[in-house]
């Protein structure tokens, strides 16, 4: 996953992410509501900054075991936008190993391969649909291709991700 750490944070209200990419082809076996097939050809997420305070014991156990193990806390929250193949457009899925990642699909099935698609999300909205809240402070973007849980490849091209304030 190709992330980009910004210095200091980004604020978020009214902000708006636009991004594209190119996908040849959907993953055979991706489910994205199966922790063991939840592969997709293209992800493109954004991490948040919150009060970690507001976060379940066993959460905030969970950010300082991985703190000791990577030497950086996990953002508070995550916000992706991917292509699945099958769910229906706008379905939201929370991942299995953490419900501080939320999936947003954007792109659904075969219809579009092998062409450019861009999209333009309001990330305030869209992380207050997904997570109940308002998102704090815009910390990182990371674009992902993932195939390891159905054990097979996938591949995406991805174009500029650009934040524009809304309007």
């Amino acid at each position: 996953m190709l992330r980009r750490q910004f210095e200091g944070s980004q604020p978020t209200d009214g902000l708006h992410a636009e991004f594209s990419w190119w996908v040849p082809r959907t993953i055979v076996d991706a489910d994205l509501g199966r922790a063991e097939a939840s592969d997709s050809p293209a992800r493109v997420a954004f991490a948040f900054a919150g009060d970690l305070s507001r976060l379940s014991m066993r959460t905030r156990m969970q950010f300082q075991m991985a703190e000791m193990l990577t030497g950086e806390m996990p953002p508070y929250a995550t916000l992706m936008y991917v292509w699945s193949n099958h769910a229906p457009l706008e379905t939201i899925f929370t991942s299995a190993r953490t419900d501080r990642v939320r999936k947003i699909v954007v792109e659904t099935g075969e219809n579009h391969l092998r062409r450019w698609r861009s999209y333009r999300r309001d990330l305030s909205a869209d992380f207050h649909r997904t997570f109940g809240e308002r998102p704090g402070p815009l910390i990182g973007i990371g674009l992902m291709t993932d195939a390891d849980n159905t054990g097979s490849t996938a591949e995406a091209w991805y174009g500029d991700v650009v934040l524009r304030p809304a309007g």
